[in-house]
């Protein structure tokens, strides 16, 4: 019974109260850290689900009258109506503006996430089967981050979202990321900052947030690359600057970019070519 309580607590509950990590009967989007995920978030809340409601309330609407106003009880000898020009010209017009007024904000949006600003931090990620292989190459740091399994989790240790080695970056500042894959097809996404981003072999894709609360944030590999698919999680940690530069300091040891590296379990160079 208390688990039925919680569960129906939780579908009913607003979108902005959900933790950066997805939960059980989660409806709605994980609650945004990120000016780009805000965007989306009002897009979807205040464009797309009015629009949508709308058109299947009217499209309801008539297909009830139909059936009552036009049912044979009704209408013995059907009508022999073959067209009705300003019908025709209405849902024509109708569906186009629609389309423009949805337009709008929407390229608004998507250019605000393609538009790459000026980067304070450079990572690169690179999705391999089965686990993400990451690197600052600003600073000269280089590691993997493979999920933990369920008999390693600590307490309060998400299941198939924590890893060992996690991502740290400073908040309020613009994150560059490099995506790309050493072998299939991956995709690099962390909800609560409105980023996704396809992993693919043999060239780089970019991406960028800029993070504007600390916390941990949790994301998948979003693109179905194996039997091991749902292993790939991706941590961020977003902190405050100083705490980024200890962990930089730390991380600049324990990480050092080097192909003898013993903290690196798989070494493979490889050489891509970047297309913006």
């Amino acid at each position: 019974m208390r688990k039925l309580i919680l569960n129906t607590v939780t579908l009913l509950l607003p979108t902005i109260l959900f933790a950066d990590q997805p939960k059980d009967w989660q409806l709605g989007f994980q609650k945004a850290a990120s000016k780009s995920m805000e965007d989306i978030v009002w897009f979807h809340d205040y464009m797309l689900l009015p629009i949508i409601i709308g058109i299947t309330a009217f499209v309801l609407f008539l297909v009830i009258y139909a059936c009552i106003r036009f049912r044979a009880q009704n209408n013995p000898v059907a009508s022999q109506t073959s067209h009705n020009t300003i019908v025709e010209v209405l849902w024509t017009i109708i569906p186009c503006l629609i389309l423009i007024v949805m337009a709008v904000p929407s390229f608004k949006v998507l250019y605000s996430q393609d538009k790459i600003p000026p980067a304070d931090v450079t990572i690169k990620a690179v999705g391999y089967q089965w686990y993400w292989g990451y690197e600052y190459p600003d600073e000269n740091i280089l590691f993997d981050s493979y999920m933990i399994n369920d008999s390693e989790l600590k307490p309060g240790q998400p299941r198939l979202l924590t890893v060992d080695n996690e991502v740290f970056v400073p908040v309020n500042k613009n994150i560059k990321v490099l995506i790309t894959a050493n072998d299939v097809l991956h995709a690099w996404a962390l909800p609560a900052f409105g980023v996704k981003r396809d992993a693919v072999p043999g060239r780089i894709n970019e991406t960028w947030f800029r993070a504007d609360r600390t916390g941990t944030f949790y994301g998948q590999c979003s693109e179905l690359c194996g039997i091991k698919h749902a292993f790939m999680p991706i941590t961020v940690n977003v902190v405050s600057e100083e705490e980024y530069n200890n962990w930089l300091k730390d991380a600049k040891q324990k990480f050092a970019k080097d192909l003898t590296n013993k903290n690196k379990k798989v070494v493979k160079k490889i050489k891509f070519k970047e297309i913006k």
